[in-house]
């Protein structure tokens, strides 16, 4: 609890501790007998509680009496200031039974009810905020031959900071000297800390734990991945989801038309039916009080705002209610191959020699022939060969775009490509029966084997798929620019219901606008479309889509600029928990809404035909907001989504 909140707490504890004593007194002690007169015994009773009133309810009685000055007559203040002034004012009915007991009880638990809130939005702020923490203080730079902490604002791209074990990273930039391990789980909700050395790109907001590294920085502070996520999580609350508008919107006509009926419940029947005031008087106190909409004025948004904390605990950042209430509908994820279902980095996945030729010799030959070339291809056959490459053995390199490399390495011929190349050549090579792209060799015009090289799946993909289907998805899709052969393994390695192969940018788009009309057409018409991609060269998809979900977004301000949720990681199966966590926490807002409204009904109905006393009002104001706030903290326990 922050100081205001334990001042609060401290406050109610003194006021129930008095209103305890004025209701011993009240009711266990002759205050007649004493006082000489029951009207002496009433008002004594009325100052006991009154006491304990004012020390609890100052404040919202200062409150309604400042929006009433500002014009805002109708909210929770106001009700509560109106119904407990009321229940005292039952004091001037000589015919009524006192009810100040009540009101005094009304306010005290209306407090209880608020402190309630506070904690709990409390909570939910801590769980955001730890995501707050990321912000850096200051960057180390050297001058003069000193380190001196500078503001982050300060450092310009290019510039050479130090960031020492145990500091935050605080801009993105490359690792120039030193290595470390970098604690991403800020970012990302990964406990497992990660590696860096020499000319690896890192982010602002990991912590440095073991060494001290010297970074190049590669942009200006203000568009750093620190700050791009920050300004995402401040921004989250401005984007109400369609069910918190309903709801603010039923409250603004709700309250004003409740007043009204509580009014009209008072004065009509006494002034037409010759009534006793004080019964209905009563009665429409009675109503006002149960009428007091908190429970959804507070438990709805705290409902959504605990589902964003939540998520950001995992590494999932929602841009807002709106999207968490969308993503929760999702019947169909449509997701971009490379980078996100795959690693997007070229591996080599086997080495098939022709009989007289060794493997190792084979993989040696092709690296050495590659040796010079900066392609993707030609860096994974470098990596996959185990020995050095050494230059003085290549000769007369030449590179044939779209083709393959020729080279000479130990003065015999190589060459090394596709199809076409050797075909060019005149070797007579043969096809694999494995699916990826397939890198043949010919050592002076004769064949001695293929070398294939393919994208290789997550490791948690095929789980990822199978947990979106648990969740509730129809149908997944992927879309690549790929090789129908190559899409076709990879769809059919992760159990995927469709694929589109071989396509460009905007024949993406394309496809993702007919997977909208099936999607909308189908089922309840509430069906939503996903859009899964790296969001560096998926923008426009993403944008398109119902809601658009950035994978393994660090650094990448296309994803943040263009996803409505970003996974600080590049786990698939973290899409199948944001759909889980964003569905319960509509689950946690409809109970609520159903809660509220069911109860605030019943006894609605009670009051008005004169069955409900002050204490059930009192249960079906503040007992119910008890109920509706601590089923919205539910929200944010994510730990089962792990």
């Amino acid at each position: 609890m922050n100081k205001k909140q334990k001042r609060t707490r401290n406050r109610i504890l003194i006021a129930i501790v008095l209103f305890v004593v004025a209701y011993i007194i009240a009711e266990l002690m002759p205050l007649a007998t004493w006082l000489g007169t029951e009207t002496a015994a009433l008002w004594a009773e009325f100052a006991l509680f009154l006491i304990p009133y004012l020390i609890a309810g100052y404040d919202v009685l200062l409150r309604a009496a400042k929006n009433i000055g500002h014009g805002q007559v109708f909210d929770e203040n106001f009700l509560m200031s109106v119904a407990t002034i009321g229940a005292f004012a039952l004091v001037l009915f000589p015919d009524s039974d006192p009810h100040m007991a009540e009101g005094a009880a009304v306010m005290l638990f209306y407090q209880v009810g608020e402190l309630f809130q506070s904690y709990a939005v409390g909570k939910s702020r801590a769980s955001i905020a730890e995501m707050m923490d990321i912000a850096p203080d200051f960057a180390n730079v050297e001058r003069d031959g000193e380190l001196v902490q500078v503001d982050p604002y300060e450092v310009a791209v290019g510039d050479e900071i130090i960031v020492k074990p145990g500091e935050r990273v605080p801009i993105d930039g490359i690792v120039l000297a030193g290595s470390s391990q970098l604690d991403t789980a800020a970012l990302t909700g990964e406990s497992m800390p990660r590696e860096v050395r020499e000319g690896d790109e890192i982010i602002s907001g990991c912590v440095n734990l073991t060494g001290l590294i010297t970074v190049r920085t590669t942009k200006p502070f203000g568009e750093s991945t620190v700050s791009r996520i920050l300004e995402l999580v401040e921004n989250a609350a401005e984007k109400k989801a369609r069910t918190e508008n309903f709801i603010t919107r039923f409250a603004r006509y709700y309250t004003p038309a409740v007043v009204g009926i509580a009014v009209l419940l008072a004065v009509i029947p006494p002034l037409l039916l010759g009534q006793s005031w004080s019964d209905w008087v009563q009665r429409g106190l009675i109503f006002l009080v149960v009428s007091c909409p908190c429970a959804l004025v507070i438990s709805v948004p705290l409902s959504f705002f605990g589902g964003i904390g939540g998520a950001s605990r995992l590494g999932i950042l929602v841009k807002g209610s709106n999207y968490l209430e969308t993503l929760a509908h999702t019947e169909t994820v449509v997701f971009d191959k490379t980078g996100t279902l795959t690693d997007g980095s070229f591996n080599v996945v086997a080495v098939h020699a022709e009989a007289d030729i060794d493997a190792d010799r084979l993989l040696s030959v092709a690296a050495h022939a590659e040796a010079f070339s900066n392609h993707p291809i030609a860096l994974s056959v470098q990596k996959a060969y185990a020995g050095p490459i050494d230059k003085q053995r290549i000769a007369d390199v030449e590179e044939q775009s779209g083709h393959g490399v020729r080279a000479t390495v130990d003065e015999r011929v190589v060459y090394v490509g596709n199809d076409k190349l050797m075909r060019e050549c005149g070797v007579d090579y043969h096809d694999c029966e494995l699916t990826g792209t397939i890198l043949h060799v010919s050592l002076d015009g004769a064949y001695v084997g293929h070398i294939v090289i393919a994208d290789v799946v997550k490791p948690d993909a095929t789980a990822a798929i199978e947990a979106l289907r648990a969740a509730g998805v129809k149908k997944t899709v992927m879309l690549t620019g790929d090789r129908t052969d190559v899409a076709a393994a990879v769809a059919d390695e992760l159990g995927l219901d469709e694929f589109r192969a071989q396509l460009l940018p905007q024949d993406k788009v394309a496809e993702v606008e007919k997977l909208l009309g099936e999607t909308h057409a189908h089922g309840t018409g509430k069906g939503k479309l996903a859009f899964v991609g790296d969001g560096i060269n998926d923008a426009p998809v993403l944008t398109r889509a119902d809601i658009g979900i950035a994978m393994g977004a660090m650094g990448s301000d296309a994803a943040i600029e263009a996803a409505d949720v970003v996974l600080m990681d590049d786990k698939p199966s973290n899409i199948a928990k944001a759909i889980r966590i964003a569905r319960t926490t509509m689950r946690i807002v409809w109970q609520n809404i159903v809660f509220a409204l069911g109860v605030k009904l019943l006894v609605l109905v009670l009051a008005a035909v004169g069955i409900a006393n002050m204490w059930l009002a009192v249960f079906a104001d503040v007992g119910v907001a008890v109920i509706a706030i601590l089923n919205a903290m539910r929200a944010m326990n994510v730990r089962n989504m792990k």
